[in-house]
């Protein structure tokens, strides 16, 4: 269906914006032999293969190396790339349509001043049939030809491990749907979804914020996250993971040792103050830059002085965080819990 619609919005001159919220060719590089995925040395997580380049990248802490023509594991030839990226629709795209215009946006294609308002302005003039990008396409933008919006995999940021996963999806969604139809010329959404009967999903095709709210907030209260109670998110990271699993533990126990003292330890209905420690476990991404990480979340509600206590059990550690000491990170009121 989006190929359709994108042929006719060519045949008529119109313009498309195509979100893909994944920048690079590949999302990572595995042997069909014996399994091997290439990953950054320095984090934990898969490496992103960037075709112009030929390397393989960490989106975390930089590293680049170049891509393998066969397994460093096994030797075997069956090196294959898997995932899509930005690089690899634009790709298709000249595959799929022979002579389209693609300006393609992510951060790979906006390092150089100046380069944001390059793009948007050869787009503005029609120099470019489609507008492909990241989430830095999905608001702000104004172009009277741009008739589609096509979102190739909505689920990337549905299935984040964060409590505002689904919000962060129907903010996108909703977001880069209003780039379509914003003049005379009628807009059409085209979401490609393996959800499609998520309530985000749903709530965002019919524009209906109001039962996204609902459905949002009764999860939010049965799971008793922000606007039922507050949170901290408590980060420490290290070079040696002994080292940071020790202070971790001894964090969480004072931190427990304080609550129950306080009468305020577990969790409970919506009539009562409380206070509840979770963790510590590693982090989603459990090392990055070399550096291991571990995660202790604060949950509270009512009159607690949380960060108060969690001053006085980090000032307790004095001593106790290893030479070089334990890095610890507090967010009070988190944005994103990665």
């Amino acid at each position: 269906q989006l190929h359709e619609q994108l042929q006719n919005r060519l045949d008529r001159g119109e313009q498309s914006v195509l979100l893909l919220n994944r920048r690079g060719y590949s999302t990572f590089v595995m042997c069909r032999s014996c399994g091997y995925t290439a990953l950054c040395p320095h984090c934990d997580i898969s490496l992103t293969y960037h075709q112009k380049s030929r390397a393989l990248r960490c989106h975390y802490c930089g590293h680049a190396e170049a891509a393998p023509s066969k397994c460093p594991t096994c030797e075997s030839e069956h090196i294959r790339f898997f995932g899509t990226g930005t690089q690899k629709v634009e790709e298709e795209l000249s595959k799929l349509f022979p002579g389209i215009r693609v300006i393609r946006m992510d951060v790979d294609t906006t390092t150089e001043k100046g380069s944001h308002e390059k793009w948007l302005t050869l787009f503005g003039e029609r120099k470019a049939d489609v507008l492909l990008g990241t989430q830095m396409v999905a608001k702000g933008l104004d172009f009277p030809y741009v008739t589609l919006v096509g979102v190739i995999a909505a689920d990337t940021s549905l299935h984040l491990p964060d409590f505002r996963a689904a919000e962060k999806t129907f903010q996108l969604l909703t977001q880069v749907a209003g780039r379509a139809g914003r003049h005379e010329l009628p807009g059409e959404v085209i979401v490609q979804t393996y959800n499609p009967e998520h309530y985000a999903i749903i709530t965002a095709q019919q524009h209906d914020y109001s039962a996204f709210i609902a459905h949002e907030l009764e999860h939010r209260r049965f799971m008793s996250y922000p606007p039922f109670c507050r949170l901290i998110l408590v980060t420490l990271s290290h070079e040696q993971l002994p080292l940071l699993i020790s202070v971790g533990e001894k964090l969480s126990t004072r931190l427990r040792e304080m609550t129950n003292d306080s009468g305020l330890s577990g969790t409970a209905g919506e009539s009562r103050s409380f206070i509840d420690i979770l963790g510590p476990v590693a982090s989603p991404i459990p090392r990055m830059k070399d550096r291991y990480r571990f995660q202790c979340m604060i949950k509270y509600r009512g009159n607690v002085d949380a960060v108060g206590m969690l001053k006085q059990a980090i000032h307790g550690l004095s001593g106790k965080l290893g030479q070089p000491p334990v890095l610890i990170s507090v967010d009070v009121d988190p944005q994103m819990i990665l």
